[in-house]
C-alpha cells in the first residue's frame, strides 16, 4: 500500500510525458492535389463574385466586348464604363502575357463589371477573360486587396473518334444532331445516303443508323474541330471512308470494296422536310385546275443548299417565267436536271460552268409563280421531262489488287474502333502565337 501511491504517480508522469510528446510533434500538412483548369475557372468566378461588391457598387454583371475597327484594346475596355486609369491598368496587366497593341479588330473578351449604386461615377472592373487559342485563355481578376492578377489557363485537348448510334425519330439529320453529331457530319452522311435512298420515302421512324467520326474537344467538352466522317450506316447499308494510295481524293466504299458513289443522286438537297408534290397530274395551287406537274417539289426553307445530282455542265442560270430563278445542268447519258424558284445561285455558277456531283449549285427560294419556299426539281431525258423517281443508273467502280488490300486494312481498323466503342488520345494544348507565359 505504501508503494501504490508512488506507482500511480509514476504512471501519471509517464502518461503526461507521452501526451506532451504528441502535442509538440512537428505538424505535417498534407499536400493539396493540383487544381484542374475547370476548378481554377470556378474559383476565379467565385472570387469575382466575392470581390465584386465594394462599398457603393452593385453586384458585378457580365459584359461581353468586341474590339472595333481602329480601336485599341484599352479603348475597348473603357466602353464598359471603367475609368481611363483602370483601363490602362488592365492593359498593363495583360501585357505581361501578350502584346496588347496587336490585338486585332473583332477580338472578343468577357468582363465582369460592378457599377455605382447611385448611377454616378465610374464602374469597377472585377475580372476579364480573353480566349487566346482553341484551348487557352488569359484571365485578369481583382484580388481582395484590390490588385489585378493575371493567370493563363490551358485546357487539355483530346482527339477522339466517336461511334454514334441511334434510331431515327422524325428527320435523320435532326436525330443525329440531337445525339451529338456536328452539322458537317450529318450533311456528309446525307450526301452519301442520297446515292442509295430516297430520304423522304425510304427512311422510316426507328430505322437504325451509325456514324463514326473524329473530333477534337477540350476538357470542358467544347468541340474545337470537327474531323472526317469515317463510317456511315443506315438500314444495314454501310459506307467506309478510304483514300486510294497516291490520291488526294476521299471516297466511300461498301464492305466489298465497291464505290458507293452512284452515277445519279436520288435527292438534290442537302436537307429537306418532305416531298410536297409528286410528278403527275394535280390541282394547280395558283391556277386552281388540274394540270400536269412535270417535276417533284421538295418542301424546304429559303436558303437550303441545292446540290448537283451528278457531274455535268451548267446550261442555263437565268430568270424563266413562272419558274423564277431557273437552273439547268446537262449530265451524261442524255440526262438534264432543272431547278426552279431558286433564291440565288452559288458562287461561280453560270452557263458553261462545270460542276461535280454533290457540289452546292444554288439555294432554295420562292421566286416566280410560287406559294412559298420550295424546290421544283425536274429531270429531262433527250429533251423530254420524265419522273425523277424513275431514274436508275449504274453503280461506281470496284477496287482490285493493291488498292483492295489497302482498303481492307483500313476497313479492319474502322471495324476495331466500332467494336471498342470509340478511341481517345489526349494532346497538350499549344499557346497561340505572340503570347508569353503569364506572370501572376
Amino acid at each position: 500500500m505504501r508503494i501504490a501511491p508512488h506507482a500511480l504517480t509514476a504512471v501519471a508522469a509517464i502518461s503526461v510525458a507521452l501526451l506532451a510528446g504528441r502535442v509538440h510533434q512537428t505538424a505535417r500538412a498534407e499536400e493539396a492535389p493540383p487544381l484542374t483548369p475547370l476548378q481554377i475557372a470556378a474559383l476565379e468566378a467565385r472570387a469575382f463574385a466575392a470581390a465584386g461588391a465594394p462599398a457603393g457598387l452593385g453586384a458585378p454583371e457580365a459584359v461581353p466586348v468586341q474590339v472595333r475597327r481602329g480601336e485599341t484594346f484599352e479603348e475597348a475596355v473603357r466602353r464598359t464604363g471603367v475609368a481611363p486609369e483602370e483601363a490602362s491598368a488592365v492593359a498593363a496587366t495583360l501585357s505581361n502575357a501578350m502584346d496588347v497593341t496587336s490585338i486585332p479588330a473583332g477580338q472578343r473578351f468577357e468582363t465582369a463589371i460592378a457599377r455605382p449604386r447611385g448611377g454616378r461615377g465610374d464602374a469597377r472592373l472585377i475580372g476579364l477573360t480573353m480566349r487566346t487559342g482553341p484551348a487557352t485563355q488569359l484571365t485578369v481578376s481583382r484580388s481582395f486587396d484590390g490588385a489585378l492578377r493575371l493567370r493563363a489557363l490551358e485546357e487539355k485537348v483530346t482527339h477522339e473518334i466517336v461511334v454514334l448510334s441511334g434510331k431515327v425519330e422524325g428527320s435523320l439529320s435532326r436525330t443525329a444532331r440531337r445525339e451529338g453529331a456536328p452539322a458537317a457530319i450529318t450533311t456528309a452522311a446525307a450526301r452519301l445516303f442520297s446515292h442509295k435512298f430516297d430520304l423522304q420515302r425510304d427512311i422510316r421512324a426507328s430505322d437504325e443508323f451509325r456514324y463514326v467520326f473524329d473530333r477534337t474537344v477540350t476538357e470542358s467538352g467544347r468541340t474545337i474541330e470537327s474531323g472526317e466522317l469515317l463510317y456511315a450506316e443506315l438500314k444495314g447499308v454501310a459506307f467506309y471512308r478510304f483514300q486510294r494510295p497516291g490520291s488526294d481524293k476521299v471516297e466511300y466504299f461498301d464492305a466489298t470494296g465497291k464505290n458507293t458513289r452512284s452515277a445519279f443522286m436520288r435527292t438534290p438537297l442537302e436537307r429537306f422536310s418532305r416531298i410536297s408534290s409528286n410528278f403527275g397530274y394535280r390541282r394547280h395551287p395558283i391556277a386552281g385546275y388540274r394540270k400536269m406537274h412535270q417535276g417533284t417539289d421538295f418542301a424546304a426553307g429559303t436558303g437550303t443548299p441545292v446540290v448537283a445530282p451528278a457531274d455535268g455542265v451548267v446550261v442555263e442560270a437565268r430568270r424563266w417565267g413562272g419558274y423564277g430563278n431557273w437552273l439547268r445542268i446537262r449530265h451524261s447519258n442524255g440526262l438534264e436536271s432543272g431547278y426552279g424558284h431558286l433564291s440565288r445561285y452559288a458562287s461561280g455558277i453560270r452557263a458553261g460552268q462545270r460542276v461535280r456531283q454533290g457540289q452546292v449549285v444554288a439555294y432554295v427560294g420562292s421566286t416566280g409563280a410560287s406559294t412559298g419556299p420550295h424546290l421544283h426539281y425536274e429531270i429531262w431525258r433527250r429533251g423530254q421531262r420524265i419522273n425523277p423517281a424513275s431514274v436508275r443508273t449504274e453503280e461506281g467502280t470496284v477496287l482490285t489488287g493493291a488498292e483492295l488490300a489497302a482498303f481492307r486494312a483500313e476497313k479492319a481498323r474502322i471495324d476495331r474502333i466500332i467494336a471498342a466503342g470509340g478511341e481517345r488520345k489526349v494532346q497538350q494544348p499549344t499557346m497561340a502565337a505572340g503570347l508569353r507565359p503569364a506572370q501572376a
